[in-house]
């Protein structure tokens, strides 16, 4: 129940978060986008979280997951509503940097819960279902704002975004339940931002959102402006990498669990990720029949490792401070959310190429940095009996 609630809350807000590249076309042609404002726009979920995520994880600490859930996705819906009445730049960028502002708190607060209810011998195939609720809401939404549009304009595509995340808020208010003994000291809430591991892998996997960004986020306009494929034909594309990549998420789930550790599965994924998306450069204006099939592996292994990486920080936490541990890392990963579109945006206006082959270096370094983590002892433990269950949840 905890698993499927987490997993539901969270899609409600990545419909927004994963899914509003598929709105890219529209959002330019109305409010009269460069390319680099789009990038501004498709960033300003982003940027918001980047502000809002570690202090909602102190607060998934404090007080209640459900509770943080269910007031941010609320106030998260407000905010879409606000942005479907915006007719200025300026409006949707501030309407949509609240709207990952509030939304954040889903992040953290979730992926705790989830963290709190399995042992370690479990906890890398349940995240990895947790996560799958990213590419679910993507491809929910990448396949329906199109249509949306065109039914009733950004506004109505907003708005239904905004009645999805309240849908998300009121299933976590009457479903997710704290782990026992889940509360932390407020003294040592400040632990993972001195621990140079947390640093490291949250800086390590951050790299890994230059290719996935550059891919996923900007894949309709890529194909729209510089293929020529047509505004809905590249949102299914999009949504068809967003179903493949649940599978995706969950088997390295599994596979963590399998090899008992999640770092190494990490890493393998980011050497095929930097392979893939160098060759999403080469193949820029390549034949579709070529381009395209590129395109999916790379998608679909620029989202598989978000689940292991996670489990590699809720795992590193102690003291109860798992909420703390995900909040810190998902701001590291947040300042890659937030800055990527705008440089890629800005380097993808002279050449696609070279904004896919920068794109590409990021997880090779990643994967470079992660070598440096070492393994949470939590992981290689292989019977529930024995610290099966982090501290905040015994």
């Amino acid at each position: 129940m905890i698993l499927a609630a987490g997993t539901l809350a969270q899609a409600s807000f990545s419909a927004l978060s994963v899914g509003l590249p598929a709105l890219a076309p529209a959002l330019r042609s109305y409010y009269g986008l460069t390319l680099g404002e789009t990038g501004v726009v498709l960033g300003a979920v982003g940027i918001g979280m980047l502000f809002t995520l570690l202090p909602w994880g102190f607060l998934a600490d404090r007080i209640s997951e459900q509770v943080v859930i269910a007031a941010g996705l609320t106030l998260a819906a407000g905010s879409l509503v606000l942005a479907g009445w915006t007719t200025s730049y300026a409006g949707i960028a501030f309407a949509l940097f609240a709207a990952g502002a509030f939304g954040a708190s889903v992040n953290a607060a979730s992926g705790r819960a989830v963290m709190g209810w399995f042992p370690a011998t479990q906890r890398g195939l349940a995240l990895g279902v947790r996560q799958t609720a990213i590419p679910i809401g993507g491809a929910a939404a990448a396949a329906g704002l199109p249509w949306l549009n065109d039914v009733g304009g950004t506004k109505l595509a907003f708005v239904v975004l905004g009645c999805s995340c309240l849908a998300g808020g009121l299933l976590a208010l009457a479903f997710i339940r704290t782990p026992p003994a889940a509360g932390a000291d407020l003294a040592n809430l400040r632990g993972p931002m001195r621990d140079p591991r947390m640093w490291i892998l949250g800086l390590g996997a951050g790299m890994y959102l230059t290719a996935q960004i550059g891919i996923t986020s900007f894949l309709v306009l890529f194909l729209h402006v510089h293929r020529g494929v047509s505004a809905h034909s590249a949102a299914l594309l999009l949504a068809g990498i967003n179903v493949l990549s649940i599978g995706a998420r969950i088997l390295s789930g599994r596979w963590s669990d399998h090899v008992h550790t999640r770092l190494r599965p990490i890493r393998q994924i980011g050497v095929g990720l930097t392979a893939t998306t160098a060759l999403v450069a080469v193949c820029t204006d390549a034949p579709l029949s070529l381009l395209v099939p590129v395109l999916v592996v790379a998608g679909c292994l620029s989202m598989a490792w978000n689940g292991l990486a996670i489990a590699a920080a809720a795992e590193t936490a102690t003291g109860g401070r798992v909420g703390a541990a995900i909040g810190l890392q998902q701001t590291l990963l947040g300042v890659l959310v937030a800055g990527v579109p705008p440089a890629f945006a800005a380097v993808a206006g002279s050449s696609w190429r070279l904004a896919f082959a920068l794109a590409a270096a990021g997880p090779a370094l990643g994967a470079i940095a992660l070598a440096y983590v070492p393994e949470p002892s939590r992981t290689r433990v292989r019977t529930p009996e024995t610290s099966a269950i982090p501290p905040a949840a015994r």
